[in-house]
């Protein structure tokens, strides 16, 4: 199976600050991926060299073009919505759907329209007008009908309530995802979205800390929560992240098997929101 992202000694540096170290990682057709870390780690930086918007050491495809010398093709295949408004403000809705199919060969103007319709959003009204939830919408409804193979998502609900976040992601996975697409999405909100993700990428300090699938996270990962007085023979099991929570002790193994850890307490498979704090933990202690 041909890769839709294969980066291999992916590098870039702003002055003395190295923003990507020599990353390497793949991204299979129709996954949804969650490109995580936290401010500054380099995930953008990865999303503007995926995008041709920046320049790069390394190699890397991307539906098996080359960003810097073939993104006009690429562009054709691939959607990519910020975590900022782009829109005009002067613009109306109506001209945006006009600018879209203008200039898009891909996009379905009746497939936004048939999106909007399910909204509050009127085609004569300007972008101005509208509140910060809407204009999300309307980005979505112009992004959702662009028949690309690749959606790229930098925090795409950043400063949304919760229903409007909700209402995104449903809509992103009812309407839009197919075996045929594929989707890399950053976000901080990781709580919200772990349940879409089918496979996962840390990144700290612009390296890869963790790659993965996400069913098989849990034959790699456990998380065992023990009193503080039984802790001492979990610690000689060496975790390698612990906290404690309401005077108990949560442990992060990675390696172990349950029939060693489940004698010392209470035992499951970590979320990837816990699994990413233990992770970023770790990382920044090293």
């Amino acid at each position: 199976m041909t890769a839709i992202i294969e980066a291999r000694g992916l590098s870039k540096r702003f002055g003395a600050n190295v923003a990507l170290d020599n990353v390497s990682f793949s991204i299979e057709p129709g996954r949804i991926v969650g490109l995580i870390g936290p401010n500054g780690a380099g995930k953008t930086t990865a999303i503007k060299a995926i995008l041709g918007l920046t320049s790069f050491g390394g190699d890397l495809k991307v539906l098996g073009l080359d960003p810097r010398t073939q993104r006009d093709e690429l562009m054709r295949d691939v959607c990519f919505m910020a975590d900022v408004a782009v829109l005009p403000r002067w613009l109306r809705v109506a001209q945006a759907l006009d600018y879209c199919e203008g200039v898009h060969p891909r996009f379905v103007r009746a497939r936004a329209e048939e999106f909007l319709r399910k909204t509050d959003i009127r085609v004569n009204s300007r972008v101005r007008e509208l509140s910060k939830g809407m204009v999300t919408q309307l980005h979505l409804a112009l992004t959702l009908a662009i028949d690309a193979r690749l959606l790229v998502l930098d925090e795409p609900t950043l400063g949304l309530d919760l229903l409007y976040r909700r209402a995104f992601y449903d809509t992103l996975l009812n309407d839009y995802f197919d075996k045929d697409r594929t989707i890399l999405l950053t976000t901080h909100q990781v709580e919200e979205v772990e349940n879409l993700f089918t496979d996962v990428i840390f990144v700290s300090r612009g390296r890869i800390a963790l790659t993965s699938s996400v069913e098989e996270l849990g034959g790699r990962y456990l998380q065992l929560t023990t009193a503080a007085e039984r802790a001492a023979p979990a610690r000689a099991l060496k975790p390698f992240y612990e906290r404690e929570v309401f005077g108990r002790v949560a442990m992060f193994f990675e390696g172990r098997t349950a029939a060693e850890l489940s004698p010392l307490g209470d035992l499951r498979t970590p979320s990837i929101a816990d699994l990413f704090v233990a992770t970023m933990q770790g990382t920044m202690k090293t």
